[in-house]
Formats: structure tokens, sequence, C-alpha cells
């Protein structure tokens, strides 16, 4: 069978022993203690239409001459049968290549057991010499066997407090991405008001430039957060994401993140020209720095120099904060590092886009 028990979580690997010979009941049996494939035998028709329909990822066929003579003669082959682009078939390969290379160890030893015999007294006969072959063989099976284990794995019953739930490390990443695009367009609006010579008629009254900016920016992080809710109440009820423990976490994180994107959105439209451009230059913006941020990816698939490097970008505190409540089961306080971070980044891109702040 090909499905096995439920509790069984080894790879299936079929097996077509053509040889029937003492060296394949050798590679069989190191297959069957396998902690990595578990194993079928079938004959060779069988197993090739079962290959063929993709029934298998993988099937070992063990030739005729899979014997000790053609291993004393250095001939020994086996042929795998593996579905392209198939991590089982991948599994199944490596744990015939352990066995057969276990299965090798052993034939040489006891090869070089029967030599070492032969220089001191010769035997009388070619069935003396395979008797000592089989009874070496046998020895060095047993004491490898007996071998004490150099490695010790335990693991732990503690449970986690968090379920790690890859929807929402997605969701997380994908949140955060979709929320400073927009926000960092907010360039392209300050773009065009001032082509259009809004920002000349609006400063010519007694509102200061950064009353004017900080409406604008609240106004749109406010469209923002409504935005959000929506997102995460839509994962919470139709996809069942967990959010983590802290809905007041979230939402601090989410604000600060949207305060950060809203005000570099501001600082941008102090230096580009045009609608066309800004649009332009926001969109690339935020794809890239949700990117390098691990919005898409995890960090840790980055080189470490890299993983420093972006810590100058504000989507990488962002989903910092993210993972903090979504896979660690964060609080407040397990945020505030990256909140600060975040409104670092804010009053700095604020304070910048208002000193530069022109309406022609």
């Amino acid at each position: 069978s090909a499905t096995g028990s439920v509790s069984d979580t080894r790879v299936h690997l079929t097996v077509v022993d053509e040889a029937q010979s003492t060296l394949s009941a050798q590679l069989i049996s190191e297959l069957e203690q396998s902690a990595s494939v578990r194993i079928t035998q079938e004959d060779l028709d069988q197993a090739q239409a079962s290959f063929n329909t993709r029934r298998y990822a993988a099937v070992l066929i063990i030739p005729a001459d899979f014997t000790l003579e053609s291993a004393k003669a250095g001939t020994l082959t086996l042929q795998m049968l593996q579905q392209p682009n198939n991590m089982d078939a991948v599994i199944s390969r490596q744990a015939v290549e352990a066995a057969a290379s276990r299965v090798s160890s052993l034939n040489d030893i006891a090869s070089q057991s029967v030599a070492m015999a032969a220089q001191i007294q010769p035997f009388a006969s070619e069935s003396d010499r395979a008797a000592y072959y089989t009874a070496a063989l046998d020895a060095a099976q047993t004491q490898l066997a007996e071998a004490p284990q150099r490695l010790q794995v335990s693991e732990g019953s503690t449970a986690d407090q968090v379920e790690y739930d890859p929807r929402a490390n997605s969701s997380a990443g994908q949140l955060i991405t979709w929320v400073f695009i927009p926000l960092i367009g907010l360039a392209g609006m300050f773009a065009s008001e001032r082509q259009q010579g809004t920002l000349r008629r609006i400063l010519t009254t007694p509102t200061r430039k950064s009353t004017y900016l900080l409406g604008t920016i609240l106004g749109q992080v406010l469209t923002a957060l409504v935005q959000m809710a929506l997102l995460v109440t839509f994962g919470i009820v139709v996809m069942h994401v967990d959010w983590g423990q802290s809905p007041a976490a979230l939402a601090v994180i989410l604000i600060a993140a949207a305060l950060a994107a809203a005000a570099l959105g501001t600082m941008l439209g102090t230096f580009v020209k045009t609608e066309g451009q800004a649009n332009g230059l926001s969109v690339m913006l935020g794809m890239s720095m949700a990117l390098l941020g691990g919005c898409w990816y995890p960090l840790e698939l980055f080189p470490s120099a890299v993983q420093t490097a972006v810590k100058v970008l504000p989507t990488t505190w962002a989903m910092q904060g993210m993972m903090d409540i979504v896979l660690r089961g964060g609080g407040l306080m397990a945020i505030w590092p990256e909140t600060a971070v975040l409104l670092g980044f804010a009053a700095v891109f604020f304070t910048i886009g208002v000193l530069r702040f022109r309406y022609e």
C-alpha cells in the first residue's frame, strides 16, 4: 500500500528485487530500518505501471546481478526511478544512498577480514572462504548494530503558547505592504495640488504648513485604519486567521506603521515635481521596502549583512512588530521598541516634509 498508517509519516518507496540475493536482502533490511522511508515490494511490471501514472514518487529496482560476486568485482549498480521536481523522490533517493553506503561498508569490512585471514592461513576451499566471509559479515553487522549512539535527540514536551499559523504570517506581510504603498502615494496628491495651484490658494490663508500637512496626513491615516480594520475582520471571520492575543497591541503597531508611511509620503511629495513621477516612485519604493522589510519573505532568509542594513526601513520594524504579536503572542510591552522606532520615523519624515514644503 502507498498510504501506510496514519501515524507513519515516512515517505513511501517501492522496491523491486530482481536479484533475490544475500546482498539485496541486506539492502532491503537496511531500508526497512530507515527513519525516512517506508518500503513495499512489488514486481517490476506493477511498479513500473504505478510509476508511469505518477502514483509512486520513486521506485528502486535491484537488478539481477546485485550479488556478492558483483560486489567483489566492483560492478554493483542500482536503478532508481524518480518523478521530477518531487520532494518525496529526493528523500527516497537519499535514503537509498545511505542504505547502499552502509551495505557497501559492511561488505568492505567482511572482504578485508577475509583477505587478512587468508594471509595468516590460506583457505582450504572456496566454500571455506565463503563461510568465513558470511561469518565476518554477520559479525560486522552485529558490531555496528551494537555501536554506542553518538547523537542523542531530546524533544521538549512543553507545548508552544502560540500556535504558528502561516496564514497569519502572510496576511501580516500583505497588510503592511498594501498600507504603505497607498500612504506613500500621498506624494502624488501633493504634487497634483501643487501643479493645479490648489496649494497656493490654501496657503494664502492663515493656515500654517504644519497644520495643513498634519490634517492631510491624519485624514489619510484614518482612511487607511478603516481599511486595515476591514481586512483584519475579514481575516478573522472568513479565513479564521489568528491575529494574536492582544487587539490593543495590534491596533498600536498598525497606527504607528500608518503614521510612518503617511509621513514618508508627505516627505516624498516635497521632492517630486509631477503626479506621474510621484505615483511611479511611490509604487516602486513601497514594493522595494516591503520586499526588503520581510513582508514577502522571512528576514531570516537574507544574509546577515542585509538583515542589519534593512533596519533603516520602517517596513522592517512594522513587520517585526506584527510578528511579535502574531507569532510570539506578544502584547503592548513586547512591541514598544518597534512602535517607538516607527513613531520616530514619522516624526523625522514629517519634520523634513514641513521644512521642505513649497506651494510651487
